[in-house]
């Protein structure tokens, strides 16, 4: 399975968690034996306004945050492409899914999900496509991007028992019926993470249904990293995850 991933997401580029030493690392560290490394480039200023205004690129340039969250926005359109011939894991950072049209926050700067599914657009790669945030936290900049868009469906599972969560995941993917799922993969829901909700194999069976979900439509899915700050869990739940979008499917 293809991990899109550069050496460069290793740069600590601000204070916050997800840019913590350490933390690629923990990722980069437990991929699967069958993960294949594929390096992203910078996605081209033009796809990043299909989700942002130039303002708000004004401002991330101003930060010296450019050139890192360009990358990550890459790297989610690579994901995204891949992941309509084969599921595809963008082990990127900055995360995004807190970044909206003209600001952000949460430790998101560009708003990664919405710049790789509104490029697949453009492009006339998707007609429709389905995100899935199981991030702890509610994917407002998502939301607030693509919310409005009929040919969007964006999910944010918010149970508080791991078994209903669980139901509800496989609820929304059984409804499917999407070109594209992108999942929104935040790790900070786990048990020994911020959230303390689900076990490091629920994330393999959401890989699993997600994938299962796609071929029965026809479609696609791919993931790119959100959440996650538990170091010594991270790589595991992340890799978990892989392995079930890596699953064979009948």
């Amino acid at each position: 399975m293809k991990v899109i991933f550069d050496e460069y997401f290793y740069r600590v580029y601000s204070s916050d968690p997800a840019s913590a030493p350490g933390r690629i690392e923990a990722i980069a560290d437990a991929l699967p034996s069958h993960a294949e490394i594929v390096q992203p480039e910078e996605a081209p200023e033009e796809q990043i306004r299909l989700a942002h205004t130039d303002a708000h690129i004004r401002t991330i340039k101003n930060q010296g945050l450019y050139d890192i969250s360009a990358l990550a926005a890459g790297g989610a359109i690579l994901s995204a492409r891949t992941g309509l011939k084969e599921p595809a894991f963008g082990l990127i950072r900055p995360p995004g899914h807190h970044a909206s049209a003209d600001s952000a926050w949460g430790f998101c700067f560009f708003n990664n999900m919405a710049i790789a599914l509104l490029a697949l657009k453009q492009e006339k790669l998707i007609e429709t496509a389905l995100v899935l945030d199981i991030d702890l936290h509610f994917g407002d900049g998502t939301v607030n991007i693509l919310g409005g868009l009929d040919w969007v469906r964006i999910y944010n599972p918010a149970k508080n028992s791991r078994e209903k969560y669980m139901e509800e995941v496989e609820g929304i993917l059984l409804e499917n019926r999407s070109d594209i799922i992108g999942i929104s993969a935040g790790f900070d829901n786990h048990m020994q993470d911020w959230g303390g909700l689900l076990a490091t194999t629920d994330y393999y069976h959401i890989g699993l249904m997600a994938k299962q979900a796609a071929a029965k439509a026809g479609g696609g899915c791919f993931a790119i990293l959100e959440g996650g700050y538990n170091h010594s869990v991270l790589g595991k739940n992340a890799s978990s995850l892989i392995n079930g979008m890596a699953e064979p499917v009948d």
